[in-house]
């Protein structure tokens, strides 16, 4: 946070710099400013000149100082807007982080709560270990309290960051400082200090009180805690870190945005102002040359300033399009910015997460540390109680402060189940003490009673109650003794159960450090998880951007695109309203035609008309001519015919010229229309284009609506088109009709010209008559060509609407066809599950049947078993010595013998049935190979198919060869229109032709299918002999056989269909020419209109067939999928059949008698002959046994007699008895070894067996792999076939396309070629004959160009040969007229110049024309270049595309057959894994058997060795009887004995060797078996290798197949590429242009990149230094942290003191900033008053210029007036001096007489009239009337007397009030300047508009003097002329005409009226005490 402080005051620190930097320039120059305008006011100048200068140099410093001051004050207010902002983000993070420190300072008080909660809890603890410590050992010495200081800042720093930043409700205001926050923190320190002392300080006094009886704990836990915390405090560290430098950058980022902006918002200004300026120089320049004569050199300046300004309109649109790159790359990195603003909060919140859940493991663990303390306690406590249970018997007080110290401890809060036991502990132990305490009572008292009790004794020996007293209270005390052991048992007790919660203490401790390792381990691995999720958050970001990039391109694409196509469709509406106006005008323009036919019939025959009167009048003429004296005035009037005939003419020519200029008109814009038809077609070719573009995302429907649509359209442009070349062909005629019109009327006023020259016109008119006559027949004939070619093409359309009638029938067939075959598909499967069922229901009954076999067996071996324990019976039974046993034991063997022969039919019985069963599998092997060869025979019959469908497309090649040939013939004949009629019925012919020969194939192919039925009849016949199973194996073969059979027909109808619908189309396209052709050559637009409304129904037939056969194939496709399903089944079936077979096999292996199982029964049989013999043995050995008994008998009853022989013959029959015992033994071991023999054999087969087994199964895989790899390869070979054919026929399609464009282009070329030429002839023709020379013209030959395919063309060729024809007649004419006319020379030498003009003009234009045909050619190549480019990228994308298909095709077939193969091991394995089984258990059935039977031949033997024994007693009887007899017979009997001993150890011998020979067979057997596996692994992956090497032969050569395709698609392209090289040379010129148009917009976004890359570089570089900052900060400051807890006072006092500062300064600021502000608001006010008092002051210096040099005017005009004034007075002086004294007589005698004349009331008036003409005052006259009395004479003589005083002039004084104003008016306007100088108040401004201008001259000066002349009254003469004339232009209040009344001298001169003459300002009254300032201050209020 420091750093980021330090960042933010640096910040604030710079940018307070320049702001009183700018500041302190900003006062310096105000400064200046208001010293000059002090200066300013100082300076005094006399002149006005001098002073207009002054002024003038003055206004332009302030305009500079103006200038500096607004450059000075936006930088000012930029740097104001971003200190503004700066502050804002500044005021945002300060509030986040007060809001920060808030939530850290709640959680400090929160944390300081608890610790002093905790403190209290630490200290009374310390003191009760303190007080048990006194007083449990009051010896050992104190140890002195050490506390650590780096604990105490670990465990500090981790309480600190272990909370959880919440909510704080406590802080109200957000003026919280950093020193309150540095306070608390120092607080929170200094009492997790104290914290940490007292727990060290109660661990010492625990271990103080534990010294006895104390366990080590391990201090491990607390090590880890500190960890821990280290680690916790580390993270949260780099991720302040983290954060700041994010913000950092982000600020970095702003700013560089920000400085981006404004420069290249600055540099777009900078060029508009450039351009501006420039663009009113140039206007200034064009307005100055506007008033010039226009020139040459003119005209190209500005020709060059157009183009400079276009030019500069280009750079402004460029600079507007890269502003608006700029702004979208500024708004992208703006989302960019908010995208990483998201990431960013989403990460905090992560980690805001996560440090949730570090907070809540922290808490837990505290928790658990806690808990772990507090179980310490406890046991510190247990441990306590016992020392205390100890001292109770020594110190009682002891034990009651401990129980005072318990119940203080019990009010403690602890756990809830421990806490009860505790109590009730204690509980008991308060109760025992008590106890306790009154039985030693007790005990006290009784000592003292014995003791009291003894006393008496000694003093009371003799009395005996003292003795029953002691005796009550010994038995007291035996009973008090019996309850103090009942108690310490209690007690004992006690210990015990709190020894049994000590080790409950350390269990639960221990658990609790396995948890907390646990929770350790759980730390880690969510750490890990961090950091796998911060990687992986990273990733998804990179795809999100990556993401966000696809798609602002996808966006912009789509924006594009949309563009386009919605200018295509406002085209589209253009052209189509464009298209409405001209069908609109073209129906007007027909109507106007009709009328003006009529018109002209009517002129044709008023013509007649007046020819014939022409006629009649020049018969009389002629006979006029006749006669002499009107020879002459008729030449006279014929010369004046003639020239007017000559200007008629001459009018003529013009008119044909401007005929010839239409024509030239129309052909132009018949040129302009191709163009535009050309220019629609390629916008139309663009709108299929984006249309397709769209349809593919839409689909197949919205493609084929719109391609209707777009034809359609494609037709209504054309026929607007042709309307609207109609409409202007009308209005053309129009024209021609109003000129025609205009020559019969002047040919009506030149019917009275001359009879000769009638007589010529009517000639003419005669002539053009006949060829209009001719016109028409040619016109009828060509419409009757017309109506035949129209016959034609309906034929031919009928004959195509037949052909696809029948088409229709042939697919309405292929449809039926269809259907049954689905039909017969289904049905076919069907069949196929039911035969499926049957197959599977067999293999069941055979499974049954085996598993009744099995069942059998068992039975068989229950039977043996049954037999054998008979045979135990009849052992038993024969073991019993009975004499009459023999028929019974007889009668069992004949029961066994019948048994045993029932067993062995019943054997037979089981080998006839296994026979059968084999046979019926070998019959099935047959039928499956009978199928097999089917199939085959089905394989060979489809390669046979295929070979036919290949000849069927070479057929169908053929005949669309021949058909393209046709075609081309066609259009030569088409193009040949006069010679197409002989031939037009050949196409319908070759149609029927080739429908035919369809009709034929189809035919054929159904012969073909017939001969497949007879074919499948004969199979049925040779099977019908077989059994059902091969009957219904043949059966499904002949479904499958029909099956493909008909799934060939389909392949080979749908690409029937495939041809059929291709020739369709070309049929299509040939009408469509066809009908184009004929609508061209067709004059009328009915018949045009007809066939495209035909053409429009063909065309949605078409559209119908293509939409129908689109179906189809979809349906072809459909069932080849079903056939190829179906294949898939039925191989599937086959595999299934063959595994049935196997297991079938593998059965009547099981059952076969050559197998084990004969080997078994032959063992079996073996040990039952075995078990006879013994039989038979034991019986003779009991006969002999008997014979002996009565031998001995006898013996016994003969004594003596015959003993000797006797007893020689048995020795002899026991020594033979011995001799046949030894035999046997040796035969039994021999029969052993045979045994052995026997399995090892058997178990050698068994492995032969499964290797064969193994062999047989990879055969069968291999098998199946080649044919799924031979499915796979005909399914790509038929995809390949198939995208090829479509290949070839796009490739077909669109090289026709570019044939056509090709010959359109070619033809259009020769046409304009042509025409050309012959509008290049025809004006030279008419220029030569009218120059006079007589040529012979012929009309150019136009041969019909062969390319040519418009009709159009030819109409105009045949309108151009008649206008030819026509020019030539009138040619004819003229040369007649230029023969007879020869004075019309000069006439004719004007109209061959103007006619030399058209020519030049007509080449112009051709040149002109020519320059658009060859730009369109370069056009139309690029386009094809670029379209053959765009087509080769496709081809090359779909080519890659392919592969890639097929690629991702056989990997998926390999996937598919590697799981298969997978599924059939697994399955093979379990079938192997299960017969493994099944073999070992029949070994264990057969060891158990064998074990058995060992066991009986053990029993066996020892019924030998008892028999034995039996008849050795029987010879010790002999031996007892014979008594004295010779020693040999004890020999031979010892002999006999050893014998059996030895026979005995051999058969032990016997025993064990077998044993071990068993486990030798097993050891052997388990080898053999892990053999076999190993060999098994073995010969799969051989099986493995085989396949994989297979494979990659067969990928290796697709590869080969796919590199020699791609090398011959490689030569077809570089012939392309040859030919396009070749056309490429042509438009290499404009390619290069544009290359270098480009290069230069390459170097110049280079240059821009160069300095981007440059910006970012620096941007870089800073970001690199602000984080190397920012690292030395994050050092810097791990430091500080580590000095910081020594000097935190310090820092604290510091920190305020600079915060103080700080604010001081800001405020400072804040002050200083405000008062600039209002100084630069004050100067701003300033500087406006003192301009605008400036403006005023000039516009008065520019008045008062004007006003002096009026006034210098007027005084020399009042000079010459007084010099007039001075001659008129000294001529009144010389007439008064001359006339002095003398008196008018006749004026007086009318005085006298009018006196008395008068009546006498009105006499006074007369006599005051005369007064005033003599002169007298009113005051005399007034005496004298007043005096009545006196008479006439006294009154005559005062009069005289009083006119003889008052005869001197009154000439009274100027006044000086002008004189004032004149001499002080240059004084004024300088005090005036100064008083305005001064800032009081705003000048007001003067109104300009009111002020008059002062350039009418003072005119009325000299009228109004010669005026006072006239008036007679020189007293106003005089007064006129002392008026003042300085002030009448000065206040334009000054009368210059003074009335002859108004001259009294009351009446000021400024006070008078003013003449209307002079010009004026408003009036202003100024008397002679105002002051100038005073006059000028009124003026400018004004």
């Amino acid at each position: 946070m420091s750093s980021w402080l330090g960042g933010i005051g640096s910040g604030l620190g710079q940018s307070l710099g320049q702001v009183s930097g700018s500041l302190s320039s900003f006062t310096g120059q105000i400064s200046n400013f208001t010293k000059d305008m002090l200066l300013e006011g100082v300076e005094e100048v006399g002149d006005a000149a001098t002073e207009l200068q002054v002024s003038n140099s003055k206004l332009a410093e302030v305009e500079s100082a103006f200038g500096v001051q607004k450059s000075e004050h936006e930088r000012l207010r930029k740097l104001h807007a971003e200190l503004e902002e700066k502050l804002e983000a500044a005021e945002i993070q300060i509030k986040r982080q007060s809001a920060e420190y808030r939530t850290l300072l709640q959680q400090k008080d929160v944390e300081i709560s608890h610790l002093k909660a905790r403190q209290s809890g630490l200290q009374e603890e310390v003191q009760k270990l303190q007080q048990s410590a006194q007083s449990a050992s009051a010896g050992p010495a104190m140890l002195p309290v050490t506390t650590t200081s780096s604990s105490t800042t670990s465990s500090s720093a981790s309480s600190f960051l272990s909370r959880h930043p919440g909510s704080h409700h406590g802080f109200h205001g957000e003026e919280m400082d950093l020193s309150d926050v540095i306070w608390s923190q120092q607080e929170i320190n200094r009492l997790s200090t104290e914290v940490m002392r007292l727990e060290s300080e109660v661990a010492h006094w625990r271990r103080m009180s534990q010294a006895s009886t104390a366990t080590g704990a391990g201090n491990g836990n607390h090590s880890e805690i500190l960890k821990l915390q280290r680690t916790i405090k580390e993270l949260r560290d780099e991720m302040s870190r983290e954060v700041d430098e994010h913000q950092h950058e982000l600020a970095a980022l702003q700013d560089a945005q920000r400085q981006k902006l404004a420069d290249v918002t600055r540099r777009h200004r900078q060029e508009l102002a450039e351009y501006e300026e420039r663009i009113e120089e140039l206007e200034e320049q064009i307005q100055s040359g506007g008033g010039q004569p226009t020139s040459v050199s003119d005209t190209s300046k500005l020709h060059e300033l157009h183009q400079t300004i276009q030019s500069l309109q280009e750079a402004a649109e460029q600079h507007e399009k890269q502003l608006a790159e700029l702004s979208a790359n500024l708004e992208e990195a703006q989302k960019i910015q908010a995208s990483l603003q998201l990431e960013k909060d989403d990460a905090q919140q992560e980690n805001t997460g996560l440090l949730q859940n570090y907070t809540r493991l922290q808490a837990s663990v505290a928790e658990l540390q806690t808990r772990v303390q507090e179980q310490e306690g406890k046991a510190l406590q247990k441990a306590q109680l016992d020392h205390e249970i100890q001292m109770l018997r020594n110190s009682l007080e002891a034990a009651e402060k401990e129980i005072e110290r318990l119940k203080n401890l019990e009010a403690e809060p602890k756990e809830e189940v421990e806490h009860a036991d505790i109590l009730e502990l204690n509980t008991i132990i308060g109760a025992l003490r008590q106890e306790k305490e009154d039985l030693e009572q007790e005990k006290l008292n009784l000592q003292e009673r014995l003791k009291v009790a003894e006393e008496q004794l000694v003093s009371r020996n003799e009395a005996e109650s003292d003795l029953e007293s002691l005796d009550d209270l010994k038995a007291e005390l035996g009973r008090r003794e019996k309850i103090l052991r009942a108690t310490e048992e209690e007690r004992d007790t006690l210990m015990s159960e709190l020894e049994e919660l000590d080790q409950q203490n350390q269990e639960a401790t221990q658990h609790m450090i396995s948890v907390k390792e646990q929770l350790s381990g759980q730390l880690k691995e969510a750490e890990t998880e961090l950091k796998r999720m911060t990687a992986e958050l990273n990733t998804s970001s990179d795809q999100k951007r990556a993401l966000e990039q696809e798609l602002e391109t996808q966006k912009e694409k789509m924006s594009q695109s949309a563009f386009t196509l919605n200018e295509l469709h406002m085209g589209k509406q253009q052209l189509e309203r464009t298209v409405k106006e001209l069908k609109d005008k073209l129906g007007h323009s027909q109507e106007q035609i009709r009328d003006a036919r009529r018109e002209v019939t009517e002129l044709k025959k008023t013509l007649q008309e007046k020819e014939e009167l022409l006629s009649a009048a020049k018969a009389k003429l002629y006979e006029g001519g006749e006669r002499a004296s009107e020879a002459q005035g008729a030449n006279e009037a014929l010369a004046e015919k003639e020239r007017e005939l000559s200007d008629l003419r001459r009018e003529l020519d013009e008119m044909r010229c401007s005929h010839e200029k239409v024509m030239s008109e129309d052909y132009e814009l018949k040129v302009e229309n191709r163009r535009f038809k050309a220019d629609n077609e390629q916008t139309l070719g663009k709108v299929e284009e984006l249309t397709k573009q769209l349809k593919e995302s839409q689909g197949v429907l919205n493609r084929v609506v719109r391609e209707k649509d777009t034809r359609i359209e494609a037709l209504k442009l054309e026929k607007y088109q042709l309307e609207g070349e109609l409409t202007q062909a009308e209005n053309k005629l129009k024209e021609q009709v109003k000129q025609y019109q205009q020559t019969i009327e002047e040919l009506t006023r030149a019917r009275s010209m001359d009879a000769s020259a009638l007589q010529t016109e009517h000639e003419r008119a005669i002539k053009l008559n006949q060829e209009k006559d001719m016109e028409i027949a040619q016109l009828k004939r060509d419409v009757e060509q017309v109506a035949a070619d129209h016959r034609d093409t309906n034929e031919m359309l009928s004959i195509t609407v037949a052909g696809q009638q029948q088409l229709t029938d042939l697919l309405q067939e292929k449809d039926v066809f269809m259907d049954t075959l689905k039909q017969n598909a289904a049905d076919l499967q069907t069949e196929l599950d039911n035969k499926v069922s049957v197959f599977t229901k067999e293999v069941e009954t055979l499974k049954q049947s085996l598993d009744e076999k099995d069942k059998q067996l068992g039975g068989m071996k229950e039977e043996n078993s049954h037999l054998k324990e008979e045979i135990d019976r009849l052992r038993d039974q024969q073991s019993r010595p009975q004499p009459l046993a023999e028929p019974r034991t007889l009668d069992i063997i004949t029961e066994l013998e019948t048994e045993i022969t029932q067993l062995k039919s019943s054997r037979n019985a089981l080998e006839e049935e296994v026979q059968t069963l084999r046979r019926t599998t070998e019959e099935q092997q047959a039928s499956l190979l009978l199928s097999q060869q089917s199939l085959q025979a089905q394989q060979s019959e489809i390669e046979q198919a295929r070979a036919h469908h290949q000849q069927t497309t070479l057929n169908y090649d053929r005949l669309i060869q021949a058909r393209d040939e046709e075609i081309t013939r066609l259009q030569q004949n088409v193009e040949q229109l006069s010679e197409s009629q002989s031939r037009a019925n050949s196409p319908s012919v070759q149609g029927e032709v080739i429908l035919q020969e369809e009709k034929t194939q189809t035919l054929n192919q159904e012969n073909g299918n017939e001969k497949h039925d007879l074919s499948k009849v004969d199979i049925e016949r040779l099977v019908r002999g077989i059994k059902e199973k091969e009957t219904e194996i043949t059966q499904l073969n002949e479904k499958n056989l029909s099956l493909t059979r008909q799934l060939d027909q389909l392949v080979v109808s749908r690409d029937e269909v495939g041809k059929l619908s291709q020739m369709i189309m070309q049929k299509d396209l040939e009408i469509q020419a066809l009908h184009a052709r004929v609508s061209m050559g067709g004059g009328h637009s009915q018949d045009v209109m007809f066939l495209q409304q035909q053409l429009q129904a063909y065309a949605v037939e078409r559209e119908q067939v293509i939409a129908v056969l689109n179906e189809k194939t979809r349906e072809n496709s459909q069932l080849r999928s079903d056939y190829h399903r179906l294949m898939d089944i039925m191989a599937g079936k086959e595999a299934a059949l063959l595994k049935l077979q196997q297991e079938n096999q593998r059965l009547s292996n099981m059952s076969d008698p050559s197998g084990s199982q004969e080997m078994f029964k032959e063992t079996i049989q073996n040990l039952s002959r075995i078990i006879r013999e013994k039989d038979i043995e034991i019986d003779a050995l009991t006969q002999k046994c008997q014979t002996l008994v009565t031998v001995l008998q006898s013996s016994g009853g003969e004594p003596g007699a015959g003993s000797g022989g006797v007893s020689s013959n048995q020795f002899e029959e026991l020594l033979q008895e011995r001799d046949t015992l030894k035999q046997q033994v040796k035969k039994m071991e021999e029969w052993k070894q045979q045994v052995i023999t026997t399995v090892k054999n058997m178990q050698h087969e068994s492995a032969q067996l499964h290797e064969e087994l193994i062999k047989l199964q990879s055969q069968v895989s291999a098998d199946s792999d080649c044919s799924s790899k031979l499915s796979v390869d005909y399914a790509r070979l038929v995809q390949n076939y198939e995208q090829k054919e479509r290949r070839l026929g796009s490739l077909s399609l669109e090289l026709a396309q570019v044939q056509q464009t090709i010959t359109q282009l070619s033809s259009t070329k020769d046409v304009l070629l042509g025409k050309l030429d012959s509008v290049t002839q025809t004006p030279e023709v008419t220029a030569t004959q009218c120059s006079g020379s007589s040529l012979s013209t012929d009309a150019p030959s136009h041969q019909p160009d062969s390319a040519v395919k418009d009709e159009k063309m030819q109409q105009e060729v045949v309108q151009l040969k008649a206008q030819l024809t026509e020019k030539e007649n009138t040619i004819r004419t003229l040369q007649e007229n230029n023969h007879r006319l020869s004075n019309s020379a000069s006439a004719s030498e004007s109209e061959q110049r103007s006619q030399a003009e058209e020519a030049r003009q007509v080449r112009e234009r051709l040149e002109a024309l020519q320059r658009s045909v060859r730009e369109k050619d370069l056009l139309i190549k690029s386009k094809g270049d670029q379209l053959v480019q765009v087509s080769e990228a496709l081809r090359n994308r779909e080519n890659d595309n392919e592969v890639l298909k097929q690629a991702v095709t056989n990997l998926k077939e390999r996937a598919l057959i590697l799981e298969m193969d997978v599924k059939k091991l697994k399955e093979e394995n379990e079938l192997v894994a299960a017969r493994s089984r099944e073999k070992e258990s029949e070994f264990r059935a057969l060891q158990e058997t064998n074990m058995q039977v060992s066991l009986l031949l053990r029993e066996k033997e020892f019924e030998l060795s008892a028999m034995s024994e039996k008849a050795a007693t029987v010879e010790k009887l002999l031996k007892d009887k014979e008594q004295g007899r010779s020693g040999e017979l004890n020999q031979l009997l010892n002999e006999v004995k050893s014998m059996q001993d030895k026979a005995v150890a051999f058969q032990q011998e016997r025993d064990q060797v077998m044993m071990a020979l068993k486990q030798k067979q097993m050891e052997t057997a388990a080898l053999q078996s892990e053999l076999q596996h190993v060999r098994d692994k073995e010969h799969r992956l051989n099986l493995e290798l085989e396949r994989l090497r297979n494979h990659l032969l067969e990928i290796e050569d697709s590869y080969t197949r796919e590199a020699l395709a791609a090398e011959d698609r490689e030569t077809e392209l570089r012939r392309k590429v040859a030919l396009l090289d070749e056309r490429l040379a042509t438009s290499s010129s404009a390619v290069e242009s544009a290359s270098q148009q480009a290069s230069m917009q390459v170097e110049s976004l280079q240059e821009q990149l160069i300095g981007v890359v440059k910006q970012r570089d620096d941007a870089l570089v800073q970001l690199r230094t602000s984080q190397e900052q920012v690292n030395q900060y994050a050092v810097s400051l791990s430091n500080l942290q580590m000095v910081l807890e020594q000097f935190q006072q310090e820092e604290k006092a510091m920190y305020s003191a600079e915060l103080e500062k700080h604010k001081k300064e800001k405020e400072e600021w804040k002050r200083k900033a405000l008062k600039l502000e209002d100084q630069a608001s004050a100067l701003q006010i300033n500087l406006d008053e003192a301009n605008a008092a400036l403006d005023s002051a000039s516009r008065l210096t520019d008045q008062l210029d004007l006003k002096e040099e009026q006034i210098e005017e007027l005084k020399k005009q009042v000079d010459v007036r007084q010099e007039m004034l001075e001659e008129a007075q000294r001529k009144l002086m010389n007439l008064l001096n001359s006339t002095e004294g003398k008196i008018d007589k006749v004026l007086m005698r009318n005085l006298f007489l009018g006196y008395f004349h008068t009546p006498k009331t009105k006499r006074a008036d007369v006599l005051k009239l005369m007064g005033s003409v003599l002169g007298l005052n009113r005051e005399d006259v007034e005496k004298m009337l007043e005096d009545r009395g006196h008479g006439v004479t006294g009154w005559v003589s005062n009069w005289l007397g009083g006119r003889g005083a008052q005869s001197v002039p009154n000439t009274p004084q100027r006044p000086t009030s002008g004189q004032g104003l004149n001499s002080s008016f240059s004084e004024m306007f300088v005090k005036f300047l100064e008083m305005e100088s001064t800032p009081s108040l705003p000048a007001p401004k003067l109104p300009v508009h009111d002020i008059k201008p002062l350039s009418a001259p003072p005119a009325g000066r000299t009228s109004s003097g010669t005026s006072s002349m006239a008036a007679g009254a020189p007293v106003s003469q005089k007064r006129a002329g002392d008026s003042n004339p300085f002030l009448a232009p000065r206040s334009a209040a000054v009368p210059l005409l003074a009335g002859s009344g108004s001259g009294g001298p009351g009446g000021h001169l400024l006070m008078k009226p003013i003449s209307d003459t002079l010009p004026t300002f408003t009036p202003v009254p100024v008397s002679a005490e105002a002051s100038g300032g005073a006059v000028l201050k009124d003026l400018l209020k004004q």
